[in-house]
């Protein structure tokens, strides 16, 4: 069993910073959208892991994902990362339990993506120590939504192919058991 959960975190964890890696360095920014905002695909990893080994399991794709921004990115970035990541993760992992019953893949995409979001905003007004900076909010608000929504449905459309791979089984409630 450990040796399947440790090779279901590092496979998937290659993927999430595979996919981190092309966002940060293959996406341009677009220009109607707010300065450095990415699609977030690498959290459609985080989602997949917390549904199928729950919140330790998630944490580590996303501590994955912050060693990356700071090995490429600095501190700062990281910083950033870390906070927009686990609040992220907190949500969706909480939320991933109620998949099926009270919400979709869909809704759980929007609610990660608006943690991410105002964690990150929260990042950045600790380092420029002002509040200002949740004036962005209203517009990474708006693009929390789209990004969510692509997330949760990219998820929805892979999840009947990624339950048929082996090692750990998916879990689509709070009452599966992972095996």
């Amino acid at each position: 069993m450990k040796t399947n959960k440790l090779t279901f975190l590092g496979v998937f964890g290659a993927v999430a910073l595979v996919l981190s890696f092309i966002e940060s360095t293959l996406v341009p920014d677009i220009p109607f959208l707010p300065v450095g905002a990415k699609p977030g695909l690498s959290n459609v990893v985080t989602m997949y892991a917390a549904s199928v080994a729950g919140l330790p399991g998630a944490v580590y794709i996303t501590m994955l994902k912050v060693l990356f921004v700071f090995i490429t990115r600095g501190a700062s970035g990281a910083f950033m990362s870390l906070c927009g990541g686990l609040l992220s993760t907190l949500a969706v992992s909480l939320l991933i339990k109620y998949e099926g019953r009270i919400f979709s893949f869909l809704g759980i995409g929007i609610a990660g993506a608006l943690m991410h979001n105002m964690g990150q905003l929260f990042g950045a007004s600790v380092i420029s120590g002002t509040f200002a900076i949740f004036n962005y909010a209203k517009y990474l608000l708006i693009f929390s939504l789209i990004t969510g929504a692509v997330t949760g449905s990219v998820l929805m459309l892979l999840m009947p192919r990624l339950k048929r791979i082996g090692g750990l089984k998916y879990k689509n409630s709070a009452t599966d058991k992972v095996s």
